[in-house]
């Protein structure tokens, strides 16, 4: 949206001033915060954000409305207004930087913003950008230019400039002639800026051949994209009168007070003509198309060429006016020359200082400190120079006195004790005097009520604040703001924020944020990964200016959400299952139905980023196979006939529930063959001898997962004892979860794994290895929310995996635990 810029302005003073300068500095220094600078291109739609105040001033959102952020400005029409709710500056109405600064170099809008308790006052200034909105335009479509025939080459004729409302490298930056034998065109820089096109005869004209010239002129601004604007030149070829009118000088420079009377001469132009009789009489006239501003307030005398002044001038309007003086002789054709006026219009001071209250305390305490400030005063005086410097005074004995600020701006505070029971109401008289000869003066009142006060303790805002974001967040990104306030003022409500140290992972917590200590803004120093670190805390401490310093902590429970970073990985078949004949082969007696084998992803991801389906993407014959959306299992849709070929190629894609969808593929061969009927009972009878097995660890499984919920809900009873006793101070428990490394390198043992680091407490069961249904649990209990989780975690089994689920819902309270699996497989109690 464009450039900042804030601060207090500073300049070099002698020692002795520094000393004094200090101690105005100090007085003001809690309500003056200094300026704000943005800088926004014209034209920006109604609604556009120009920047934030609220950050930039350093002031909380909830602040905005009890301090009363308003804008005053001094300009009559209103551009700009504060969305209280986000802070933000916002454009309200259409901005036209050549309607309002003409084509001065640069265009500043100056504002002012005004809060309260305590009272301040910040000076923003919105530099208007120009932008490359307008095209070139000359004064007129045709430009007719008289040339003898006899004049040699090298002559010069000035052409029209072409007008651009655009400033800087928007504005004109070259000419061009279209290509012809007679003429060049060369540009004269005028020391004001302004590109003026010459039209430089580079070969003698004969009327005989050619009477008329048509040229084409374009002028070209700088801008991107390029804008022009075009002017035909018609040259006349004239026969005879040789010599034009010269000016003694190119530019005739000259100063007028604004208040010079009608009549009055400025300057006088004088050209020759080498010419005798009527070809050598010179007669002045304002150039064509001159301004009408310039018709109706100069006048020229067409025999002497004085320029007199015509209409009222002022400074405060136009300081400077160019125009340019043809003069022509009376030949036949007659022939002209030409020169620039340049009037400068010397101020006076006819304008009466105005003072303007932007903010007033009216009612004020009894005990108010010495300094304080009562009322923001700005000084106006449209004037320049000695005239517009202004000067604020007081009445002699009066309990305040003026303290002055940057750019015209005073405070108004108390120069000694006040007693309210002595004197209830002031009336302070406020006079402002220029410095002209004679000066100006205007006056100004200022009711001021005395009020009895209440002092109060100061108090921190809140004890705990929970807060999520994104994995996978870009560095540097504002993760929370916690704010504190203080009902004291001066240095006393002044707060600054810190992060206390304590460890996260080990790790300092400030290698994984920072926080500014003016707003209380906290910032991620990198991204964070879910799959890594998913929740800890931040001790922030709010700390004020005063002696002895007060302080108060609050913590900040952080909680990475997941992203959908994983795509789905194949775990079976692997690429030596599937060089195995025992996955490829099927007996084409098989029936609809017939289990040909069984696709196992996982997804290192959770929640449902990590549910997980299948579906064929290709198929040799895709009326032959299916394969089911949430297990995985390849199955024949009918029955196998002697005409289907024998290798069968399958193509399965496997898609999570992510946002983006994150997905993986894997290719199934199927042999059919005849014959293989004793191969799948001996497989049948093989199969049938581990299930006892499994039996037993199916056995092994519930009484381990009796005894983990025994051990949950000791650890949930514990944990609700120990938020209860601690939830003034805390106010929350919050969830620490290890890294997903723990989940990497399951064996065959059921483990039971207790956590209680942290305000959060969990049980993880982790059992099996990847052939023999490796499960992983993980039991979660947060005060924060009404209801606690115990979640099944990333599943990495090929088998069924709801027997296992139906035995921890039936040994588990109700309504206390979650299950979650890749295999789209979640009860909610």
């Amino acid at each position: 949206m464009g450039f900042m810029q804030r601060g207090i302005m500073r300049r070099r003073l002698p020692a002795w001033q520094v000393l004094v300068w200090w101690y105005h500095f100090s007085l003001v220094w809690n309500t003056i915060d200094g300026q704000i600078r943005y800088s926004i291109p014209e034209e920006l739609k109604q609604g556009s954000v120009v920047g934030n105040l609220a950050k930039d001033l350093g002031l909380a959102l909830p602040e905005l409305h009890r301090r009363k952020l308003r804008i005053t400005s001094e300009a009559g029409k209103q551009y700009f207004r504060v969305d209280l709710g986000k802070g933000e500056l916002l454009v309200t109405d259409r901005i036209d930087r050549e309607e309002l600064c003409a084509q001065r170099p640069t265009c500043v809008m100056p504002l002012e913003l005004v809060i309260d308790n305590p009272l301040q006052l910040y000076r923003v200034e919105i530099e208007i950008l120009d932008t490359n909105d307008n095209s070139p335009s000359f004064p007129t479509k045709e430009n007719v230019v008289k040339i003898a025939e006899l004049v040699t080459a090298g002559a010069r004729y000035p052409l029209d400039s072409a007008h651009d409302p655009d400033v800087g490298s928007n504005a004109v930056r070259a000419y061009l002639i279209s290509k012809n034998d007679h003429f060049k065109l060369t540009v004269k820089n005028h020391k004001d800026g302004r590109k003026i096109p010459e039209l430089v005869l580079e070969k003698p004209l004969d009327r005989e051949k050619l009477p008329v010239h048509n040229l084409i002129l374009t002028a070209v601004d700088g801008g991107d994209p390029v804008r022009s604007g075009t002017s035909e030149i018609r040259v006349v070829v004239l026969d005879n009168n040789d010599n034009a009118p010269e000016f003694e000088k190119q530019l005739y420079e000259a100063n007028v007070s604004e208040n010079a009377a009608p009549g009055k001469e400025i300057v006088h132009v004088k050209a020759t003509d080498a010419d005798e009789g009527l070809n050598g009489e010179v007669e002045y006239f304002f150039a064509d198309r001159t301004s009408d501003v310039i018709l109706s307030l100069f006048d020229i005398d067409p025999t002497t060429g004085a320029v007199v002044v015509k209409g009222s001038l002022d400074h405060e309007t136009s300081p400077v006016h160019r125009f340019d003086i043809t003069a022509k002789d009376k030949g036949n054709p007659e022939m002209e020359g030409h020169c620039s006026v340049e009037i400068k219009i010397n101020d006076v001071n006819d304008n009466v200082p105005e003072i303007i209250v932007t903010s007033l305390t009216s009612q004020v305490p009894e005990d108010s400190a010495v300094g304080t400030v009562i009322a923001l005063i700005s000084a106006k005086d449209p004037d320049s120079g000695e005239n517009g410097k202004v000067t604020l005074s007081l009445p002699s004995k009066s309990p305040f006195r003026i303290i002055p600020s940057v750019s015209n701006h005073y405070s108004l505070v108390t120069n000694g004790p006040l007693d309210r029971e002595r004197k209830s109401q002031y009336d302070v008289k406020i006079k402002a005097q220029d410095s002209g000869k004679p000066p100006l003066s205007s006056e100004k009142n200022i009711m001021v009520d005395l009020l009895d006060v209440n002092d109060n303790a100061p108090i921190f805002s809140l004890p705990s604040y929970v807060v999520y974001i994104k994995e996978n967040h870009a560095p540097g990104i504002i993760i929370c703001s916690v704010s504190a306030t203080d009902s004291d003022s001066g240095e006393n409500a002044k707060i600054s924020y810190s992060i206390l140290d304590s460890k996260v992972q080990e790790v300092s917590v400030s290698s994984y944020v920072y926080i500014n200590s003016d707003n209380g803004s906290i910032y991620s120093m990198h991204s964070f990964d879910y799959e890594k670190l998913k929740v800890f805390e931040i001790q922030v401490q709010a700390k004020d200016q005063g002696s002895p310093c007060l302080s108060s902590n609050t913590t900040v429970h952080v909680f990475i959400l997941d992203q959908n970073d994983n795509a789905p990985s194949v775990i079976y078949p692997s690429s030596a299952a599937l060089g195995s004949l025992s996955h490829q082969r099927m007996p084409r007696s098989a029936k609809a139905g017939h289990l040909v084998t069984k696709v196992t992803a996982v997804d290192a991801d959770s929640g449902h980023n990590a549910w997980i389906s299948y579906k064929v993407a290709e198929a040799t014959d895709a009326s032959l196979f299916t394969v089911n959306q949430y297990t995985g299992e390849v199955r024949t849709k009918r029955s196998v006939s002697e005409h289907d070929d024998s290798s069968q190629r399958l193509l399965i894609e496997i898609r999570d529930d992510g946002e983006p969808v994150q997905s993986a593929t894997v290719t199934v061969s199927i042999l059919l063959e005849d014959g293989l009927h004793e191969p799948i009972l001996d497989l049948r009878h093989k199969v049938s001898e581990p299930s006892k097995k499994s039996d037993r660890l199916a056995l092994y499984l519930i009484l381990s997962l009796a005894s983990v919920s025994v051990l949950s809900l000791v650890t949930f009873l514990i944990l609700a004892v120990k938020c209860m006793r601690s939830s003034r101070s805390s106010g929350a428990c919050c969830m620490r979860r290890s890294d997903c490394e723990d989940y990497k390198n399951p064996n065959r043992n059921l483990q039971i794994q207790l956590n209680t680091d942290g305000p959060i407490k969990y049980v993880e069961v982790l059992g099996g290895d990847m052939m023999s249904q490796s499960q992983s649990f993980r039991s979660c209990m947060s005060p924060m929310s009404e209801y606690s989780d115990f979640t099944l975690i990333k599943p990495s089994s090929t088998t069924d995996f709801k027997e296992v689920i139906s035995v921890l819902d039936a040994s588990l309270p109700d309504s206390t635990w979650t299950f979650e699996s890749q295999q789209v497989s979640r009860y909610h109690s």
